[in-house]
Formats: structure tokens, C-alpha cells, sequence
């Protein structure tokens, strides 16, 4: 039990990390379903209340980061609200629709036509797609960082 326990954790773990530039995935929730998944079949006798209390907080710091960060792209560069629903709409549909490119299309075109919708000029409609796409970046950068954070704390905590 216990082998196939830490490579159900190891596969969360990399379909956790996989999660953060595909958004069809799970991200985070992949890598705190693997705590679980390790105590099930290990144990969650290593697991301590700070434990979970660091790992709840940086599970809920992901979840405001992956919004919040995004959103502050495109309102640094003039977005309004259009364009961060249009940038949001696009980072859901845009895989589907661009498979190869659709994380990095999707959300640049959504803002563009978000703010096109509202009226903005196609110049200014371009730079905030621009921002859509600093946001999109720095916030997958946060993620990343946050979820090592959460396995390298794992690793220790049962190591």
C-alpha cells in the first residue's frame, strides 16, 4: 500500500504542477488531494496541525493569487472589468479552441474583445490584451512557487 501510495502522490504532485499552465486541471487541488491520498494509504500520523494549517493557507492564498493576479495585469494596463471577465472566458475556452496555443491566445483575445465590446479604441483594446497576458504570466509564476512551496513542505514534514 504504501508504494502505491506515494506514486498516486507523486503523479498529484506532477498533475498539480501540470495544473498551473493547463487550466483543465486540477493545480492546486491535485497537491493537497495528495496529502490526503498519502494519509489513506500511509499514514497522517506526520501530519500535525500546522501542517494543515500552512498548507489551508497556502491552498487559499492560491486560490486569491490565481484571480487577484491576473486581474491586476489587465487593470494596470487599462483593463475594465469586461476585459478581465472577456481574459477569464478566454483562459477557460482558449485550449479548447487553440489547442497549442490556446492558454496564451484564449486570454489575450478575450480581453481584446472585452473591451472592444464596451467601446475602447483597437489600439488601447491591444494593450490590455497585452496585460491580460502579464498577468496571466506573473500569476503562473506565483503558482508555481506556492505549490513547490507546498511539496517541498510535504517532503520535509514526512521526510
Amino acid at each position: 500500500m504504501e508504494i502505491l501510495g506515494i506514486v498516486l502522490v507523486i503523479l498529484l504532485f506532477i498533475v498539480g504542477m501540470i495544473g498551473t499552465v493547463y487550466p483543465v486541471l486540477p493545480g492546486v487541488f491535485a497537491i493537497y488531494a495528495a496529502f490526503f491520498v498519502h494519509g489513506f494509504l500511509i499514514s497522517f500520523e506526520k501530519f500535525g496541525f500546522w501542517f494543515w494549517c500552512i498548507q489551508s493557507i497556502i491552498l487559499l492564498a492560491l486560490l486569491i493569487a490565481d484571480y487577484a493576479v491576473g486581474a491586476m495585469g489587465v487593470k494596470k494596463f487599462g483593463g475594465s472589468k469586461a476585459s478581465i471577465i472577456g481574459s477569464t472566458i478566454g483562459i477557460i475556452i482558449g485550449p479548447f479552441v487553440f489547442p497549442a496555443f490556446g492558454l496564451i491566445v484564449g486570454p489575450f483575445v478575450g480581453a481584446v474583445l472585452g473591451e472592444l465590446i464596451i467601446g475602447t479604441k483597437f489600439k488601447q483594446s491591444l494593450l490590455i490584451g497585452w496585460g491580460s497576458l502579464v498577468g496571466l504570466f506573473s500569476s503562473i509564476v506565483v503558482k508555481i512557487i506556492l505549490q513547490l512551496i507546498m511539496i517541498i513542505l510535504y517532503i520535509i514534514w514526512v521526510w
